[in-house]
């Protein structure tokens, strides 16, 4: 996905050499459509320059600091020099990720008509600062990421669902309620016990954070950091189960759910 407007003086772009001169290098903008710079000779490299071919080649990948942007003249100055290795290292990692997030849109949206498309990618965009960060927080938090999105039930799940099979990250969380009662006289030892039990006395496996915390009467939330989210959704089911079969067993009610109670905000 390519941006349509311009860059900003001050920002990083990609670009590929596109003709070398003299008097310095173009430079096509890989980031925007149809959007070409002009790297001056004194912003190639530092020092005296005898040959500009000496520092860049054609079709050469490069990282370059916008220092004015002239839209009426259709004209955009760059600086080769005033990128660091580390800059340079950081926005070409930040380009890739964008392009693997292209290929994500593609998988998710690519039968969609193009607004549809559009309307995804500007919205992620927005809430995210870039297509890469939307999609790792959905692998990371799943439907949790657009709670304050303004994306339809489908978009939602296209997203998430791509992102859980393409996104590798280090841990994932699931959060999951269960809502515990016992009405008899030992009820509140019952429901504590059922707490312990939900936690797993110990049996959890060593690469997995299981926590349930108190959110309201008689509301628990389990919440479950594992590597993947198979083990992670699977750890969260049992933990709820271990919980209801404790409460049951003592003529008590649980009910498991993914999503907050209502009453409860």
């Amino acid at each position: 996905m390519k941006y349509s407007g311009w860059p900003e003086a001050g920002e990083l772009v990609v670009g590929r050499v596109d003709e070398i001169e003299d008097f310095g290098v173009f430079v096509d903008l890989l980031e925007y459509e149809d959007k070409r710079g002009l790297c001056h000779v004194s912003e190639v490299a530092a020092g005296w320059i005898k040959n500009v071919r000496d520092h860049v080649n054609p079709d050469q990948r490069v990282v370059a600091k916008v220092l004015d942007v002239d839209k009426g003249a259709q004209q955009i100055d760059l600086s080769l020099k005033d990128v660091n290795d580390h800059q340079r290292k950081d926005k070409i990692q930040d380009w890739k990720n964008e392009q693997k997030a292209d290929n994500w849109m593609e998988i998710a949206f690519g039968d969609a008509p193009d607004e549809v498309f559009e309307t995804v990618a500007n919205t992620l965009l927005a809430e995210f600062g870039s297509l890469y960060d939307g999609f790792e927080s959905a692998a990371i938090n799943g439907y949790e990421a657009f709670a304050e999105v303004d994306l339809t039930d489908d978009q939602q799940a296209a997203v998430v669902e791509t992102a859980r099979d393409n996104v590798s990250v280090p841990y994932v969380t699931v959060t999951g309620y269960v809502d515990l009662e016992c009405p008899g006289a030992d009820g509140v030892d019952v429901v504590r016990e059922a707490l312990q039990a939900a936690e797993g006395n110990g049996g959890v496996p060593e690469e997995v954070d299981l926590e349930v915390t108190y959110v309201g009467a008689p509301e628990y939330r389990i919440e479950v950091q594992a590597p993947n989210y198979k083990t992670a959704e699977a750890q969260l089911e049992a933990s709820a189960d271990r919980a209801g079969d404790v409460v049951t067993d003592h003529d008590g009610t649980a009910e498991y759910h993914r999503e907050r109670s209502e009453s409860e905000g």
